[in-house]
């Protein structure tokens, strides 16, 4: 039931958005249309609750990651995941299925329709009886050929003032770029010339949440989306949402009270739902979407990917280590998602106050190595800075300039696997990453989009092939990515909010200890980042801990434990 103290909170949001630019009749319009949306929806829903786990574990993948012409590629998936997957992940996040233009999907055309080749909102509430489902919700701009930007032009409805134009006046000279492309757009239309704001793309076109009207259409796609079976809403590109003259144009205290106000709604609804944000920057910024537990359920953990691919190729711990022995930890409600590999690429800005200029000139000479293209965005000077690096982890870590030949890959991949899937948080495994895809090479000179090169579809019969020879490289990672999974949902310490303390093995060794919230069961986890076999002081209290990992080796000995080059082990005091 929605209380007299809910409906404050509400009026609170929206005063702190919109009492600048907004009379307080218009607020109390909008104040009672969003109060009338939570109203409606709980008269038709009721409660449903769900907790996360150490069970919780998402696979990444876009509607097509596995199609064949038999069928509608939603279904294709459905019928992969109950095969092969759905015994290691209870969650699928969709990258964004809706009619789109551009950019795989993130150039929105009609938020309430999916893409007709992928299927219908029938197959997503179909998967949604099995599997928890994770959505885009395109937040910050919309497809330049889509029914609101058509509208637009109209000055018709659903789309009038929903784009964002400035005057020759605003001051865009502090603006921060995550791309290189020309930012405005100068545009003459309805008597008059304005400038079009298109922070990723010029087919990518901003919205104006100062008209609060796109707000509300955003909670009603919200609405829309559970209606068909989401229950996790990943807020794209967020930190962009807000732009202010003569400011940076991003991270601004709008964005963080629109976020605020969606966490309030959804804390409403009869059935439980979690938002994420995607907020690809330096970690004190990106840490800063937990507000004080008030923001985003989870925020992407973005450091943990460069930095833990730059300690297997340069077989070094340190940067690693400093940085999650500072990282927070998370409160009940809050969580971190772990990964490695996404659909664009390594992200470079999460680097910044972690890696000097010299270390990052390193990475990415080595990256490039391996086969890496490189994503650029523009800086105040007009520079260019590296933004990401776009590449698959397979090839990231394919070799080093300590294992020129690659001798070490494979152990190499599953012990950054095993890193991430024992850290604290919640594990996300992208589609390819489960069978060590290599670059999509033939993709990339076809399209010259950098990020076709880690985007690459399967056709269902030719991966299922594959995993029925247990000799394919295919099958080998995903025997090896799944082992992982398997017996991480069984151990209680690797609950998402289980506690985390680093351990301190020096610079070849990391490592940290996962305690379960009973604190009945604790799990060190170690691993080898070098090419030669370490060994590591073991305590004697220690000495009964069973390794969860299957190892050739008796690995533990009574003062120290030998890792062989690349080598995680798992130590639980209960098997």
């Amino acid at each position: 039931m929605l209380t007299q103290k809910d409906q404050k909170t509400i009026r609170s949001r929206l005063d702190n958005i919109y009492k600048i630019i907004l009379s307080k009749k218009d607020i109390d319009y909008f104040e009672n249309e969003i109060v009338q949306i939570i109203k409606n929806f709980n008269k038709e829903n009721s409660k449903k609750k769900k907790n996360i786990s150490e069970k919780t574990t998402l696979v990444i993948c876009y509607g097509d990651s596995v199609y064949s012409k038999k069928n509608k590629s939603i279904r294709v998936f459905q019928s992969f995941f109950q095969k092969k997957l759905k015994n290691y992940f209870n969650t699928i996040h969709f990258l964004p299925f809706y009619p789109s233009s551009s950019d795989s999907g993130f150039a929105v055309k009609d938020h309430y329709k999916v893409e007709n080749k992928l299927g219908n909102w029938s197959d997503i509430k179909n998967v949604s009886k099995s599997s928890d489902v994770m959505a885009d919700m395109v937040i910050n701009h919309s497809s330049a050929r889509g029914l609101w930007f058509k509208n637009f032009l109209k000055k018709k409805e659903p789309g009038k003032d929903y784009f964002l134009t400035v005057n020759s006046k605003f001051n865009s000279s502090k603006v921060v770029r995550p791309r290189d492309h020309k930012l405005l757009k100068r545009i003459k239309i309805f008597k008059k010339t304005d400038y079009l704001w298109r922070t990723f793309s010029p087919d990518q076109i901003d919205l104006n949440f100062k008209n609060p009207a796109v707000l509300i259409q955003f909670i009603k796609i919200m609405i829309h989306l559970i209606n068909n079976g989401v229950t996790i809403f990943r807020l794209d590109a967020i930190a962009y949402l807000w732009k202010e003259n003569g400011s940076k144009c991003i991270n601004l205290k709008q964005t963080h009270e629109i976020i605020k106000l969606l966490r309030n709604i959804i804390n409403l609804l009869n059935v439980q739902t979690r938002i994420i944000t995607e907020t690809n920057l330096p970690e004190k910024e990106n840490l800063s979407y937990f507000g004080k537990n008030d923001e985003a359920n989870w925020i992407y953990n973005f450091s943990l990917p460069p930095l833990l691919i730059h300690a297997f190729l340069f077989e070094n711990s340190s940067y690693l280590n400093k940085w999650s022995r500072n990282l927070p930890s998370t409160k009940k409600g809050n969580c971190y998602l772990n990964f490695i590999a996404s659909h664009d690429g390594i992200g470079i800005r999460p680097t910044e106050g972690l890696l000097n200029k010299k270390l990052l000139d390193n990475f990415i000479k080595r990256l490039k190595k391996n086969g890496s293209k490189f994503s650029y965005r523009k800086v105040q000077n007009k520079t260019k800075k590296v933004y990401e690096a776009n590449i698959t982890v397979f090839n990231a870590l394919k070799k080093s300039d300590y294992d020129k030949k690659g001798e070490f890959y494979l152990e190499r991949y599953i012990s950054a696997h095993a890193i991430m899937i024992s850290f604290e948080g919640i594990p996300a495994i992208y589609f390819n990453s489960i069978f060590g895809t290599s670059n999509d090479e033939n993709k990339f000179i076809i399209t010259g989009n950098n990020r076709d090169v880690n985007r690459y579809r399967w056709n269902y019969e030719d991966i299922s092939k594959k995993l029925r020879n247990h000799k394919t490289k295919q099958s080998i990672f995903y025997n090896s990515i799944c082992g992982l999974l398997e017996i991480r949902r069984r151990q209680k310490a690797f609950h998402p909010n289980a506690s985390r303390l680093n351990l301190n093995l020096g610079q070849k060794v990391y490592g940290f200890k996962r305690i379960s919230k009973d604190k009945k069961q604790t799990i060190l986890c170690i691993t080898n980042l070098s090419s030669k076999i370490q060994k590591v002081k073991f305590h004697k209290k220690n000495q009964k801990m069973k390794n969860l990992l299957k190892s050739k080796n008796n690995t533990i000995y009574k003062k120290f434990i030998i890792l062989n080059p690349f080598e995680t082990i798992w130590l639980s005091n209960i098997k």
